[in-house]
């Protein structure tokens, strides 16, 4: 049983602990390590060579938000923040599927890397393996 404050409806801080113990905890490292990474490629390339590849360095930066968003709902906890976590990791291997398959379909329209080209490629292909491990624990911790 979960708990809440029945009064107000709000998560207490043991309840939001829930989702970072046993594997989660592994799972908000790996998460936050991705969010340095995508936040800092989509930094330096929109600040430098944004006129250069104007889409993929847009798809980078909003990959950068979506980690860190679900790494905020991660560590904050609680069943609203699992719920919206889940959202955007669904979200997330949608935005990995379709923009691998259009960086193979298309590369030209990729001068540039992302985040996510080629399914994360060049990260170790975590961007796709991240979201399916993060669905399958948000599930669990349901």
């Amino acid at each position: 049983m979960p708990d809440t404050d029945t009064d107000t409806g709000s998560t207490t801080p043991a309840e939001r602990k829930r989702l970072v113990t046993g594997p989660g905890v592994l799972l908000v490292w790996l998460y936050g390590v991705i969010t340095v990474g995508a936040v800092s490629r989509s930094v330096y390339q929109i600040s430098t060579e944004f006129d250069r590849a104007p889409l993929p360095y847009s798809l980078s930066a909003a990959a950068a938000a979506v980690y860190v968003f679900i790494t905020y709902s991660l560590v904050r906890g609680g069943e609203t923040a699992r719920k919206a976590a889940l959202i955007c990791c669904a979200a997330e291997l949608t935005g990995v599927l379709v923009v691998g398959t259009w960086t193979l379909v298309r590369p030209e329209a990729f001068p540039d890397a992302t985040v996510w080209s080629d399914f994360g490629m060049g990260y170790l292909f975590i961007p796709v393996i991240l979201p399916v491990t993060g669905m399958l624990w948000l599930r669990a911790k349901r």
